[in-house]
């Protein structure tokens, strides 16, 4: 095997594996509290006329911050299978700290929104890198616990941000957070410089000769091989998981008030749904280990299909709150799920390139759910209609993962 530049030549990639979890763990983590730093400092914005913005404009910048996740989801996903996956994690979580440290310093909001567009490039390679690197260090069999321990990250992240907005805002203003958000890439990459190994797998792949310009390249494999038919699949079910989890982190208060709900218990339910997630994600994992993956997945949209339309009763009391944690469970780790999946059905090869691509097109169906409810509060037909839709997302979504043949996968079914 040729030596590996991007590796630490000292330290045999076995003998760093105990530091891959933490580290990737963190770095989707940093990740968590810059996504989530916009919504939690647009409000002192507009509320201070920064810029003379306006709740179209903070739109605009927050689209434009998802496309450039997007874009990066996509293209960075196969940059870490042709240049390997320590390398790609130095530089997305180097530029998206540096690019989040420049947002401090923006001097208007169109300087502001370029910033953030390019910072996503880098948050959107982070995923693709982190999932593909724990599931290639997981134990055999736990690739589905190593997914979902890891997506706690970017709960902890986005938890974190918003108590420190509550803190650092009112006393040091929102550039402050900025400034914070690129401050743990001080510590972070110096410890991936010193132990983050590279992927054993990806280092066997790189290896491998006499494969054709097809075999190597990580976008051919995606629809050749037998892989076409997931490929489609895993792209319908992260559009419908995404939607669902962007749609309800930003409707579900207002369409409990327009169920008649009271607006502290609205904002309360919304707590609880996040709730719900945390704990699906410590659950999921389990699940999938034992009953497997693609199994899990389509057990997982089911469930948050029934008790997204069961939420169109209006239950009494506890009951309510009860409803939403389910539907919090299962909506938001069917999606983490599916990139459990993912990350085990392709060869290392193309890891990369597949858990980016579903990620990438599943950042449109996260546009496309705020989009959703906006549309269908609008026409004042929100409750019920946007949870029997919801509900129907949630279907089709494991539709699509049941509809991915079984034949090929590694370690999924």
């Amino acid at each position: 095997m040729p030596a590996d530049p991007s590796t630490n030549p000292s330290e045999p990639p076995e003998r760093g594996a105990g530091w891959v979890a933490p580290l990737c763990w963190s770095a989707v983590a940093l990740e968590g509290f810059d996504l989530v730093v916009l919504g939690v400092v647009l409000s002192p914005m507009l509320r201070d006329g920064v810029w003379g913005l306006t709740p179209a404009t903070g739109s605009l910048i927050s689209v434009v911050g998802l496309l450039g996740v997007m874009v990066g989801a996509l293209t960075i996903g196969t940059i870490t299978d042709i240049i390997g996956r320590r390398r790609t994690m130095l530089l997305t979580v180097v530029g998206f700290s540096v690019l989040t440290l420049l947002c401090a310093f923006a001097p208007d909001p169109w300087t502001f929104g370029v910033l953030r567009f390019l910072a996503g490039l880098g948050l959107g390679g982070v995923l693709p890198v982190a999932i593909a690197l724990v599931n290639e260090y997981a134990r055999q069999g736990k690739g589905g616990s190593a997914t979902t321990v890891l997506m706690t990250g970017y709960h902890a992240g986005a938890v974190l941000t918003a108590l420190l907005g509550i803190v650092v805002i009112p006393a040091m203003g929102w550039r402050a957070m900025f400034v914070i958000g690129a401050l743990p890439a001080l510590v972070l990459v110096p410890l991936i410089l010193r132990h983050l190994p590279e992927s054993a797998s990806f280092l066997r792949e790189r290896a491998g000769g006499g494969r054709t310009a097809h075999e190597r390249n990580p976008v051919t494999i995606l629809f050749r091989g037998g892989y076409l038919r997931a490929t489609i699949a895993f792209w319908v079910s992260s559009f419908m998981g995404l939607l669902l989890v962007y749609g309800l982190n930003t409707w579900l208060p207002e369409i409990m008030r327009r169920a008649g709900y009271p607006l502290g218990a609205a904002l309360a339910l919304l707590l609880v749904l996040n709730v719900g997630a945390v704990l699906g994600l410590l659950v999921a994992g389990q699940v999938a280990n034992r009953i497997g993956t693609r199994r899990a997945v389509v057990a997982w949209f089911a469930a948050a299909a029934l008790f997204l339309a069961l939420l169109t009763v209006r239950l009494p009391g506890i009951g309510v709150y009860v409803g939403v944690l389910l539907a919090g469970v299962f909506v938001f780790s069917a999606q983490v799920l599916v990139y459990a999946y993912v990350s085990q059905l392709y060869p290392a090869a193309a890891r990369g390139t597949a858990i980016g691509a579903a990620s990438g097109v599943g950042r449109l169906g996260a546009i496309s759910g705020p989009l959703i409810g906006g549309a269908l509060l609008t026409a004042g037909i929100a409750y019920p209609w946007g949870f029997y839709i919801f509900a129907a997302v949630a279907a089709l979504g494991g539709i699509a993962v049941a509809a991915v043949a079984v034949t090929g996968t590694r370690a999924a079914a």
